[in-house]
């Protein structure tokens, strides 16, 4: 009766166990032929970010209800033909948002401190104390991009640390209170002004490429750049250009234009020093994942009940 596809913290499978007949294989995601010959019979799936919930396969689920997202993106979900077929879809909204905010403001830490990258200098036994100060995140001023929940969580742990704060979302009434403590900036003035730049965007037809070249070179050459929301967003052969020629302080992505990356496209990144490479795992930790997992059991679990 649900199928789910990807992994998910056993005490939410057990707790959906305990009402329904659960199908648990987290290789299903990959292997689509699998897929598409068991939901023929599941009436709520459950995924993350790798199944790809596409209108074949929804033609082929006639008795499928509800699909839950262990996360926030949906663009791995096709919400047109999901909603033809009268499919509710629930996203975990808000409970992965503290794992994000968390890895920006590291992220930011490291970046800018730059001494967290000299260990195979002191292990050949160099001394480079000078070049290692760098920089403190306090009084320095984080942009942004994308102004919702999460990028809201970012700003509040960024203000504790002596930050300022900007934002651009052309969405978001601008007379908001969200508004409070952070100045609302059209896109280019944030990229110029910014010391830190934290994208928080959905991938869509509008945000594609977003940060392409004309707005990478807007950054400043002190400046880093952040992207744990989704790959695509930025120009990544234009953003490692930049960072070769020291045009731009430094990066940290955990989402790409191809997932997983292979050697082929992680090839542009090779030299770059100032540069943290995640795999997609901004928003997955130990407890976000149980907050996650429990609160898409207990949405299908609603769902079903009715």
């Amino acid at each position: 009766m649900i199928l789910i596809t990807e992994f998910m913290d056993e005490s939410a499978v057990d707790l959906l166990k305990r009402k329904y007949n659960v199908y648990y294989d987290s290789s299903l995601a990959e292997d689509s032929n699998s897929l598409v010959k068991l939901i023929n019979k599941m009436k709520a799936l459950i995924v993350r970010n790798k199944t790809l919930v596409t209108r074949e396969l929804i033609e082929n689920a006639p008795n499928l209800t509800c699909v839950g997202r262990l996360g926030v993106g949906l663009d791995n979900i096709d919400l047109n033909a999901c909603e033809e077929q009268n499919i509710t879809v629930y996203p975990a909204l808000g409970a992965n948002s503290h794992s994000v905010a968390e890895y920006v403001i590291c992220a930011s830490m490291l970046l800018l401190r730059k001494a967290y990258f000299k260990k195979n200098e002191m292990i050949a036994g160099n001394w480079p104390r000078q070049e290692s100060s760098g920089s403190e995140v306090y009084g320095k001023t984080l942009g942004l991009i994308g102004f919702g929940d999460i990028a809201q969580k970012t700003r509040d742990l960024a203000l504790g640390l002596g930050m300022k704060t900007v934002a651009y979302d052309p969405y978001l009434d601008k007379d908001s209170n969200v508004w409070k403590e952070t100045k609302n900036l059209d896109l280019d003035n944030l990229l110029s002004i910014s010391d830190i730049i934290s994208l928080h965007i959905p991938l869509s037809k509008e945000t594609k490429n977003l940060i392409d070249e004309k707005k990478l070179k807007l950054i400043k050459n002190s400046s880093v750049i952040i992207n744990a929301a989704r790959g695509g967003v930025i120009d990544e052969n234009q953003l490692a250009k930049l960072l070769k020629e020291n045009k731009i302080g430094g990066a940290a992505l955990d989402v790409f234009n191809e997932e997983p990356v292979n050697k082929e496209c992680a090839k542009k990144f090779e030299g770059i020093n100032n540069l943290i490479l995640t795999p997609h795992i901004g928003g997955v930790t130990k407890e976000s994942n149980e907050r996650v997992s429990e609160m898409i059991a207990k949405k299908i679990d609603t769902h079903l009940s009715k």
